[in-house]
């Protein structure tokens, strides 16, 4: 059987991004796009991406958008974040950090970019990624939490202009997930009672074998 794909997500962020210049590396882009352990709300559930779950992700080749438009050339790659890259991932107990190479001298829209990060108007970034396992919490309640335990591989980071999640695809999406875990919670419990069932007609069953035994 070939090997099951799996669905590629997307996580919003508004933290500072910062613009500045590199002596190195000229004009540079810095921020963490997957931080660990903050809840983030997605409508129907809390998420938490806990720490480690990069630690065995594939981190082979990211590319580096604006708002996740892949009909745009990327402004930056990593690629087995080499030194040749010109974007620098960095994993540490908080998360993923990166450091982004903008070619502001030829490339018309890294340099849109760098300014409008330099002014504030750009506060957001976001990454594109699979899940390999996640567990849940409280699913019995109006609004369960998600912990993201692994994450399998990144392909993409972006900076976004709307952090926000108004995406509704992207809603669809994770409230599916949510249904999932429902449904397999339910399953287990009809399992257990139809276990618990078969217990007890056994144990009646025994019961009267031996009542009869006895006469």
């Amino acid at each position: 059987m070939g090997k099951v794909k799996k669905e590629m997500l997307r996580r919003n962020y508004a933290f500072e991004v910062r613009a500045e210049q590199d002596e190195k590396h000229g004009a540079i882009i810095t921020g963490t796009p997957i931080v660990y352990e903050s809840k983030t709300d997605l409508f129907d559930f809390f998420e938490v991406i806990d720490r480690g779950a990069l630690d065995h992700a594939d981190l082979t080749d990211v590319r580096f958008l604006v708002n996740h438009d892949t009909s745009k050339i990327p402004l930056a790659r990593s690629r087995r974040n080499n030194d040749n890259s010109t974007m620098q991932l960095s994993v540490d107990k908080d998360g993923m950090k990166i450091r982004v190479d903008l070619d502001i001298e030829n490339n018309a829209e890294a340099r849109a970019l760098y300014s409008a990060v330099q002014r504030g108007d750009i506060s957001g970034m976001s990454f594109m990624f699979a899940v390999d396992s996640d567990t849940w919490d409280n699913l019995d309640s109006d609004k369960p939490t998600r912990h993201i335990r692994a994450i399998s591989t990144v392909v993409e980071v972006s900076a976004v202009t709307f952090p926000a999640y108004e995406d509704t695809e992207i809603q669809a999406r994770d409230k599916k997930a949510l249904e999932n875990a429902r449904n397999a919670l339910d399953s287990g419990k009809r399992a257990k009672s139809v276990d618990t069932d078969a217990i007890e007609l056994e144990r009646k069953r025994l019961e009267n074998f031996f009542m009869e035994a006895r006469r």
